[in-house]
């Protein structure tokens, strides 16, 4: 039984400043171990259950987070930047199950840390006229696949949103948001063994789920932070701007494909981090 899973870090019991997620901040060294220990609860609890393989994507910042040395249960590591589908790179139909691990709420949201794959380019993305964050649009990629999403990890924002694009997704909320920069977590021992249990409980129960069922076509909204970045991700075909004069910094992406959105959606956000930035 094959298990994918897709690691962000600003999920984690604790992680509350963008400091402590930041390769060179002097806390950063400490908050990695946080979360290469959640990533391994999960990896533990899935093998409590019966799974024997486990692909990691560190899929935080420039993606080379983990030790892959101390990765429980002999898990395949795919690191570094620059791949093609992003925080799901990796996935196949020929796995079992997803696990988003350590993952963070929209932009639009109070969520710790929240923003949506790029915080200084995106405002909002809506799927089908609902808001989501990192968690449903990925979901768009299990789709294509045809594999379950069948649990996340992070706060409570985090899990509200993963809930609805994936319903039944077993949820480990490790911490509460007060605030984009406030939240009042879990011990750390705790929130490993609350993430053990659900991801056993997830793969316990895998004979019930379902890959997500976003309907198609599919259509996400992306508001950018100004009418520049919207108008340089119609440069992608498929994009179209909001023909609503009061949405100028609104584009829409239709598909009926998942995959070919996701990698819309994508190649947009890649497009715009330059002149972001």
């Amino acid at each position: 039984m094959k298990v994918f899973i897709s690691s962000d870090m600003e999920g984690t019991a604790g992680v509350v400043d963008w400091s402590q997620c930041q390769a060179g901040q002097p806390e950063y060294e400490y908050y990695r171990t946080l979360l290469q220990a959640e990533v391994n609860a999960a990896i533990e609890g899935a093998q409590e259950a019966g799974a024997t393989e486990f692909l990691v994507n560190d899929s935080h910042s420039r993606m080379q987070n983990l030790r892959p040395d101390t990765l429980a249960g002999n898990a395949r590591y795919l690191s570094g930047r620059h791949k093609p589908l992003y925080m799901m790179q990796g996935l196949d139909e020929s796995f079992d199950a997803v696990f988003l691990v350590s993952y963070h709420g929209s932009m639009s949201t109070a969520s710790p840390l929240s923003h949506t794959y790029n915080p200084r380019a995106i405002a909002e993305v809506r799927l089908g006229g609902t808001v989501v964050g990192e968690s449903g649009i990925n979901a768009l990629v299990a789709q294509a696949y045809g594999v379950p999403v069948v649990l996340v990890t992070g706060d409570d924002v985090t899990a509200a949103e993963a809930e609805a694009v994936c319903p039944g997704i077993r949820t480990a909320v490790v911490k509460s948001a007060v605030s984009r920069f406030a939240a009042e977590s879990l011990h750390p021992s705790v929130a490993r063994e609350l993430i053990r249990d659900r991801a056993r409980e997830a793969i316990a129960g895998l004979a019930d789920a379902t890959p997500p069922r976003i309907a198609l076509p599919a259509a996400l909204a992306v508001r950018f932070r100004n009418a520049d970045l919207a108008e340089m991700a119609t440069w992608v075909d498929g994009v179209r701007r909001c023909e609503d004069p009061d949405e100028a910094t609104t584009v829409t992406i239709t598909d009926d494909d998942p995959l070919r959105l996701f990698r819309r959606f994508i190649t947009t956000v890649l497009l715009t981090r330059d002149i972001a930035e």
